[in-house]
């Protein structure tokens, strides 16, 4: 039981606790992103489907979290993923945007409406984003953690309540004003970028030991 209040286990914990109010929340807006221009109960069903897809990843790959630090350009391959994922969401607000711009122009004829976004769409972009954040914040809960199980089983329980509760909220708030989508897009894109520097000196530095 002292183990657990140890200055170490502590410093851990809080470390931990950082690290998931950052990416849960850069989990959330990806949800929110991915689920913009879905119908209202649609888009909670697949922001239901996005945080348990989430949870599962991130319990499996708790359990296999030090094995995971041990295998050099994880963080780099994460980072391009989604990077890639973030693009996609960038063509599709770009592509819904253009539209509403040319109808507010002075003389513009109507524009046929486009192709609403599917459900199958966005649960692919969110596997995808699920996938790569997932990793990124297991790989940097067990960084943190420092052998100390207890801290990563913590990290794990409250980045899933962190993200349930600010997916819904983001997603929300995205439909009500579409133009936050785009400082939400860079901030997916700062994550992606982070996370694409880390692996590439991660690889860098394995080479130059080899």
């Amino acid at each position: 039981m002292a183990a657990l209040f140890a200055p170490a286990a502590l410093v851990a914990l809080a470390a931990v606790v950082v690290i998931d109010v950052v990416l849960s929340g850069d989990n959330a807006i990806i949800l929110g992103l991915a689920t913009m221009g879905l119908p209202s109960e649609q888009r909670m069903r697949v922001i239901a489907f996005g945080v348990a897809l989430a949870t599962g990843l991130r319990i499996v790959l708790a359990l296999i979290a030090l094995p995971l630090l041990e295998i050099v350009g994880l963080t780099l391959a994460g980072g391009i993923l989604l990077l890639w994922v973030a693009w996609k969401i960038w063509r599709e607000i770009g592509a819904a945007s253009a539209p509403r711009a040319a109808s507010a122009g002075e003389g513009a004829a109507k524009p046929e409406a486009g192709a609403p976004k599917s459900a199958r769409t966005a649960i692919v972009q969110i596997a995808l984003a699920d996938l790569a954040m997932s990793l990124d914040n297991v790989l940097a809960v067990a960084g943190a953690a420092h052998d100390h199980p207890w801290v990563i089983a913590v990290g794990l329980t409250l980045s899933i309540a962190l993200m349930a509760f600010a997916a819904r909220l983001v997603a929300a708030f995205l439909q009500r004003h579409p133009w936050f989508a785009h400082l939400g897009l860079a901030i997916v894109t700062l994550v992606a970028l982070h996370m694409i520097w880390e692996g590439s000196s991660e690889v860098l530095r394995t080479l130059a030991l080899a």
